[in-house]
């Protein structure tokens, strides 16, 4: 993007904007947390995130095609030829297949197997890490120590997650026998309020906690609490993650402390690229986040629509 000339807030604004979307669309590891901490379907939640992604997608798109005719001086951008020609004059169709084909393997490996049936998540994740190394070991490009290095960090990842796990069960199990869920949610009760309510008020304590807390722990500390609440509602758990995971997303992209940008700014160690710049640059993606969360509050059907064509 900086050899295309856009400007240093966009570039940013855009990466960190659309480093979120990972969480949303599957597969997603805190679609998976959550199903762990509420004991839903992995494979419904998978569904249920396809159809949020896209719109999120096609919003961001449009909020780019908006900046560059309204903003284009926050955008920046070139249009030299030499510049935009220069990777793909001398591309084949078969160089492109040849790029292309080992994602398209992976994704229908993986989803393809979840969607279908045919494997659990958890199989589905042994199926894609298999096909990944047999797609290296094709093309050579692995070797035995970056296999080893590949294990190790699958180790630290994999020790990693199963601690947040253990302390998710622990954590859950002390709330319910401390019976804080229960008093919450009669708090909740005594209050009056609708769910609408209910829903703005949990909107704004993921957006607060976003800004100090990752996503994981935003899920694994606020949800168990706002379970017992939403039950008297008949709330649908599916929609209920999907609206949790967007809307601690938000909070990664907000300031003071939103985490996404810190990562951002320390993965790009550029001293011309402030904190600033990173906060302004991602500003217009998390407002319109917000919007698409607003808008699948109060339409639960575009996350739970495809449940009803699926087996799962």
């Amino acid at each position: 993007m900086n050899r295309f000339g856009f400007k240093s807030r966009f570039t940013v604004g855009v990466i960190a904007g659309s480093s979120v979307l990972g969480m949303l669309i599957p597969p997603s590891a805190m679609l998976i947390i959550y199903a762990i901490v509420t004991e839903q379907s992995v494979g419904q939640l998978f569904i249920a995130g396809i159809v949020p992604g896209i719109i999120l997608s096609i919003a961001y798109c449009i909020l780019i095609l908006i900046l560059s005719y309204a903003w284009p001086s926050f955008v920046g951008g070139d249009e030299s030829k030499d510049v935009a020609g220069e990777d793909w004059a001398n591309l084949t169709w078969g160089d492109l297949v040849a790029k292309i084909s080992p994602v398209v393997i992976l994704v229908l490996v993986v989803l393809g197997g979840i969607y279908g049936g045919v494997v659990t998540p958890v199989e589905a994740g042994a199926m894609g890490s298999l096909a990944a190394m047999l797609i290296a070991w094709f093309k050579r490009a692995l070797s035995w120590g970056d296999l080893w290095e590949v294990l190790v960090e699958t180790g630290y990842i994999t020790s990693a997650i199963l601690f947040l796990i253990i302390a998710a069960s622990m954590y859950s199990r002390m709330l319910g026998v401390a019976g804080l869920p229960t008093m919450f949610g009669e708090w909740l009760t005594g209050l009056d309020l609708t769910l609408g309510q209910i829903m703005t008020m949990y909107v704004i304590l993921m957006l607060a906690l976003g800004t100090i807390l990752d996503t994981a722990s935003i899920i694994l500390i606020v949800v168990p609490l706002f379970l017992t609440a939403l039950e008297e509602f008949g709330v649908d758990l599916i929609w209920f993650g999907i609206v949790t995971v967007v809307g601690a997303e938000i909070g990664l992209l907000t300031p003071p402390l939103g985490i996404s940008c810190f990562v951002i700014k320390s993965t790009i160690n550029d001293p011309n690229v402030t904190l600033y710049d990173i906060f302004s640059g991602a500003f217009p993606f998390a407002v319109t986040m917000l919007l698409v969360l607003i808008i699948l509050i109060n339409f639960p059907v575009l996350s739970t629509g495809l449940l009803q064509f699926s087996f799962m």
